[in-house]
């Protein structure tokens, strides 16, 4: 079981307030002779469609040493678990959770704009301190 992300009961209490179920805790992804984990696995009921919504939440802090650094590592890691979860969860839509600092410094600059503009990833924004959820963020 990998170690977990600094934000990870931020985000997973920001979720809850947001009326998110968590269901995983890890989210396990099972595929071939490989164990992966996302970070939580969350779902809401929409009363009005009478439907479930599932999520996948990877969790980022990007506290390393570059955020360039950083970004690349969590884009490939989310590319590997959107692959995966294509095939064994079509239905359950994966995020990059990031703290409102990083999208802020990153996506708000022409590199991370590009990203959202070719419809890379999702993402979920944050308030690390206040454990709150600022944006979500679905490309169109």
């Amino acid at each position: 079981m990998p170690a977990r992300d600094i934000y990870h009961n931020n985000v997973k209490n920001a979720l809850i307030k947001d009326k998110w179920t968590i269901t995983h805790d890890p989210l396990t992804l099972k595929f071939g002779k490989k164990d992966l984990y996302v970070d939580l696995g969350a779902r809401q009921l929409l009363a009005a469609q009478k439907a479930e919504y599932k999520i996948a939440v990877e969790i980022k802090s990007f506290s390393g040493r570059s955020d360039v650094d950083d970004l690349e590592k969590a884009l490939g890691q989310y590319i590997l678990y959107q692959d995966i979860l294509i095939e064994l969860e079509p239905e359950r839509m994966l995020y990059l959770a990031v703290p409102n600092r990083v999208f802020d410094d990153l996506f708000e600059e022409p590199i991370g704009k590009l990203l959202l503009k070719n419809h890379r990833l999702k993402l979920i924004t944050f308030d690390p301190k206040q454990e709150v959820i600022k944006q979500w963020i679905i490309p169109n």
